[in-house]
């Protein structure tokens, strides 16, 4: 079970409280810093899944615990932003966002239980939504314009922003539109009557 790939998915865990501490934390740096450790969360969600096939290390623990590990912290970046925002236009997506989580996960226990969990495993798509998603949720926890400034950097905070405003709804569509196709990927299975 302590294969290198699981004790990242682990360190990963161990993040998340990090990740909010330092966000309530009463000093000036509090966005930036909680920003970085999302970051380098989603890095080790890459390195993870990279190692294991590399190392040939892929467990049946590890195939549950890091999708359990990227959904917490996905979950926890969003409400600190919905919290953190009070904007119905952060706070509708975010709620998208956590219901399709939900919906897909359950969806996948009942294709399991029919033995057609392939037919709903992770798509380019959702990939796609995996990678906009955690570019955007990096850019709105760090909000430049609020602590440090991306002057530094040579980069405009309008622009920065602007970009992962972007992200952020590219994320909330292709979020329902991988709902929508899992779902129709479903949907003879859902329909079909029951075994005798």
């Amino acid at each position: 079970m302590w294969t290198i790939p699981n004790q990242i998915t682990f360190f990963r865990i161990v993040l998340i409280p990090v990740f909010l501490i330092v966000f309530y934390l009463p000093v000036s740096w509090h966005h930036f810093g909680a920003a970085f450790i999302f970051w380098l969360a989603a890095i080790s969600d890459a390195l993870d899944g990279y190692l294991a096939r590399r190392l040939k290390q892929s467990t049946a623990f590890g195939a549950f615990i890091d999708p359990v590990a990227d959904k917490l912290m996905v979950t926890a970046a969003l409400v600190i932003i919905v919290q953190d925002y009070h904007q119905w236009w952060i706070s509708i997506p975010a709620l998208i966002m956590v219901a399709r989580e939900v919906f897909i996960s359950a969806l996948r226990e009942f294709m399991s239980s029919r033995g057609k969990r392939d037919e709903v495993a992770v798509s380019t798509m959702g990939k796609y939504k995996t990678a906009a998603q955690m570019l955007a949720l990096i850019g709105l926890i760090w909000r430049p314009d609020y602590d440090i400034p991306l002057i530094l950097f040579n980069f405009p905070q309008e622009l920065f922003m602007f970009i992962a405003y972007g992200l952020y709804f590219i994320a909330t569509v292709l979020t329902f539109w991988s709902m929508v196709t899992y779902f129709r990927a479903a949907w003879p299975e859902l329909t079909a009557k029951k075994h005798p």
